[in-house]
């Protein structure tokens, strides 16, 4: 099944609970306000989806799988409502990621083909601050054990994690993003 066969969907509301206007999403949006005032919940009825804080797909990050979330703002941490989303494709192939101690590709370097709980524990590395995604779509968390800050990667090479709204931030464990959860 290619990924375009699934028809991802997913409906945001301007309210808790799923109330006030809706919008209904199907792909990426670098820009909620164009639909609604602002967005504190929604349903996902089919696929995978990263939301966002920010606009252009910056800030905190959350990955919302089939299911319904009636108020992102205790679960997620966040001061503010969603602001940007992005559907997250099914794929169905080999998964395959290059992580670096430090940006630009500098230091130490491992390749991971399967879901890492602490990249310090498997491969002796205190901090991953670059990657280079060849295969997959993965979620990268900045504690052990799949817990803390995530981040969203798919295919492409990433030199500084600052460049995409995370600044500081250091990843210490990864997982991909595989039909267990669609």
């Amino acid at each position: 099944m290619s990924s375009g066969n699934m028809m991802s969907k997913v409906t945001f509301y301007e309210e808790k609970n799923f109330q006030g206007r809706s919008y209904e999403c199907s792909n990426d949006c670098s820009d909620m306000s164009s639909y609604l005032s602002r967005c504190h919940s929604c349903r996902v009825e089919r696929g995978c989806f990263m939301v966002y804080d920010r606009t252009n797909y910056m800030g905190n990050q959350f990955f919302m799988r089939r299911g319904e979330y009636s108020d992102y703002s205790s679960m997620m941490g966040m001061s503010d409502c969603i602001r940007s989303c992005r559907m997250i494709p099914m794929y169905r192939g080999n998964y395959r990621m290059r992580i670096y101690e430090k940006d630009n590709f500098g230091g130490q370097m491992n390749e991971l083909m399967d879901d890492c709980d602490n990249i310090q524990d498997h491969y002796r590395m205190s901090n991953c601050m670059s990657c280079n995604v060849m295969d997959g779509h993965w979620l990268m968390y900045e504690q052990p054990q799949y817990r803390g800050k995530m981040m969203y990667m798919r295919p492409g090479e990433y030199r500084n994690f600052n460049n995409h709204g995370m600044n500081g931030t250091r990843f210490m464990s990864m997982r991909r993003i595989n039909d267990s959860y669609y």
